[in-house]
């Protein structure tokens, strides 16, 4: 009887991996994260068939699952700090990489949407200077060095502007960001 069991859950793992592996991987960024989210959904599926859970639908329920570890996952991810990213001169790190997924399911697509919402308005309060650099840099993906030549003002400068509009950013968004955390 275990080794039937253990056959029809191999099978079902066989058949169902490679759609749920893609699920998962066009929603969650880091392959990495993505494989340890599908070996947790498996194991999940093994505990739930050896204990005897009673699943109507096998497919249904794995893709419910990974869904549900995809959420828990952006809860629980802190967002890289874009101050380090700016201290270190990292030009590849953009806005859209600090966001959750808008396909991520309905839950990270209403984080996204409140956090734009919240962000367009404290970029429309910074001053001038810092917000040209940061629209710059962030919305539109310019270099900082493009910028400095264009502008006739040092790399640091804009580099130091930028990080006075983070900082001023952070500030801003603090309310909305602890709002978020505790839901």
């Amino acid at each position: 009887m275990a080794r039937q069991q253990d056959d029809d859950i191999s099978k079902v793992v066989e058949q169902e991996q490679p759609r749920l592996r893609s699920f998962i991987r066009s929603r969650v960024r880091d392959p990495r994260d993505a494989e340890d989210i599908l070996q947790d959904v498996l194991y999940e599926l093994t505990q739930a068939l050896q204990s005897m859970v009673p699943i109507d639908s096998i497919t249904g329920w794995l893709f419910r699952v990974a869904r549900n570890r995809i959420i828990d996952g952006f809860r629980k991810k802190k967002p890289e700090s874009l101050d380090a990213a700016i201290a270190e001169g990292d030009d590849s790190l953009t806005l859209g990489d600090l966001l959750p997924s808008a396909e991520a399911g309905p839950e990270a697509w209403f984080v996204r949407q409140a956090l734009l919402e919240a962000l367009e308005a404290a970029v429309d309060e910074l001053p001038a200077d810092q917000r040209e650099v940061f629209i710059a840099h962030e919305i539109e993906g310019r270099s900082f060095k493009e910028m400095a030549a264009e502008m006739g003002v040092s790399v640091n400068t804009l580099l130091s502007r930028k990080r006075y509009a983070v900082l001023r950013l952070r500030k801003a968004l603090q309310d909305i960001h602890d709002e978020l955390a505790e839901g």
